[in-house]
């Protein structure tokens, strides 16, 4: 249980990546030291790679932690799409890993960043990527009206990664995404100028 008045931030990293990446480090200094607030905690998972595995864990960690708002980046932002019923803010979604053949493919790879059980290194099968097309058919059910307000696209003009993925989200949320200046990647600059402005608007935290 939370204390009194405290709101979460439920980060969720992309692909690779993990719960302890420069992202997360970036939302914790802005709105726990910066602001010198203990209102705001952010919770920030290490996303298992095999999609059958996320997400039922996020969605179960979302209904425990009920956080005031979830932000996902890229792999991230297609989660953070299918937790209904919170606020979140999906940053250069990307909706079809599966055919992201250059990034997603049969093979070992390397985490970017430190992972909590301490590997460097995970698996990619054509189970994995079968997965990940089995839950890309579905990941858009059962969005309704009142649905449609809560959640919020931002997409970079220069990235190729995600340029696809926008007119499928205007499709299911129209007039609810943003196009900013920059690509795939959501660096300081960008956190600044667009991502804690729309956090700020929102009232969320």
């Amino acid at each position: 249980m939370s204390p009194a008045g405290q709101k979460k931030i439920l980060y969720l990293h992309g692909f690779a990546s993990s719960g302890s990446s420069g992202t997360v480090e970036l939302l914790r200094s802005e709105y726990w030291r910066k602001r010198k607030t203990d209102k705001v905690v952010v919770v920030a998972p290490d996303i298992p790679v095999d999609p059958a595995e996320a997400l039922p864990m996020l969605k179960t960690l979302a209904a425990r932690e009920q956080p005031t708002l979830i932000v996902g980046t890229s792999m991230g932002a297609m989660y953070a799409q299918q937790l209904r019923g919170f606020e979140r803010i999906c940053v250069n979604p990307f909706f079809e890993m599966s055919k992201l053949y250059s990034i997603v493919s049969v093979g070992r790879h390397k985490w970017l960043s430190v992972r909590r059980n301490g590997e460097t290194a995970f698996q990619i099968t054509k189970d994995i990527i079968a997965h990940f097309q089995e839950m890309e058919a579905h990941q858009f059910d059962g969005i309704d009206e009142v649905e449609r307000i809560f959640c919020h696209g931002l997409f970079g003009d220069a990235d190729e990664i995600s340029a696809l993925a926008r007119p499928v989200f205007d499709r299911y949320y129209p007039g609810m995404a943003q196009t900013f200046e920059g690509g795939h990647r959501l660096n300081d600059d960008i956190a600044h100028k667009v991502l804690f402005p729309l956090i700020d608007s929102l009232g969320s935290v």
